[in-house]
This record gives C-alpha cells, structure tokens and sequence, in this order.
C-alpha cells in the first residue's frame, strides 16, 4: 500500500466519504483531491494525514508509511487483552499465509520467470507474513514474559 492508496482508503472509511473528509479537515473537496493526487504542486501533509488515520480508527497512513520505510506496521498490544486462544489463532494465521505464499509461488514460478504483477502480490504477502510474525511474537510475550523485562536487543 502506498500513501496515495492510504489516504483513498481512509477517505473511502470515512462516512460521508470525500465530501465529508474535506469538511472535518477544513477545506474544500477539491483541495483534498488536488493533495491526494498531488495535483498543482500540493500534497497530504503529515497532519491532515494523521487525523484522517484518527478520524476513521484506522492504520492506514501508518501501514503506508511502514511499507515506504522497507517494513511493517505492526499495533502494539494492550496488557492483559489477549490470552492463549489469540496465540493460538495467529499461529493459524502465519500457517495460512505461508500456505497462500507457498501457493504463489508454485503458481507464479510455473513459467519460470515472475512478472511484476506477480512479484507485487508475493511481496504483498510476504509483507503479511513478517507483520503476522511480529503480532504473533507481541502476543507470545505478552502472555508469557514477566512484564518487568527489559527488552532485549537483537544483532
């Protein structure tokens, strides 16, 4: 997801859509499309761009932003909100992306070459992959690490 998808997604979530987005931000539709599509020389500044996350209760602007960094977006954990049958069910979840990667690839690579659209959706769910194996850890920790721990540094 790049920024422009972000800032379409939040305003497709936004009830009232377009229209309704412009006016919570104080200015015209116009003006949100013209910085949206970067039309005229504007863009989405950082701060219409975190009250329109804030706004709908998404993080879509955030998720972009892990994606331009080479990352993931990954929401920290609320203490005591999970328990083991949410462990559980995100280790299904890794299982079931590895098997819909496995599947991409066994698919894309039938030909020997991959193409970019092939390429964009394994890099799509690779990118699933690494932030369902970042929320599995988050949990695992949190149901079964004292909560006194320093955090440990990895190399």
């Amino acid at each position: 997801m790049n920024l422009r998808q972000a800032h379409q997604g939040m305003i497709d979530a936004f009830p009232g859509g377009w229209d309704a987005m412009a006016a919570a931000l104080g200015m015209t539709r116009d003006a949100l499309s013209n910085r949206v599509y970067e039309r005229k020389g504007q863009a989405v500044r950082t701060q219409h761009s975190l009250e329109m996350q804030a706004f709908t209760s998404t993080t879509l602007f955030a998720e972009a932003i892990a994606v331009a960094s080479g990352g993931v977006f990954v929401k920290l954990i609320t203490p005591g909100s999970v328990d083991r049958e949410d462990l559980h069910s995100k280790f299904q979840e890794l299982w079931a992306r590895l098997g819909e990667l496995s599947r991409a690839y066994t698919a894309y690579t039938d030909d020997n070459h991959i193409d970019a659209r092939e390429k964009a959706d394994l890099q799509r769910i690779s990118n699933e992959i690494q932030r369902t194996m970042q929320e599995l850890m988050a949990l695992m920790f949190q149901i079964y690490c004292s909560h006194d721990q320093e955090p440990v540094s990895g190399a």
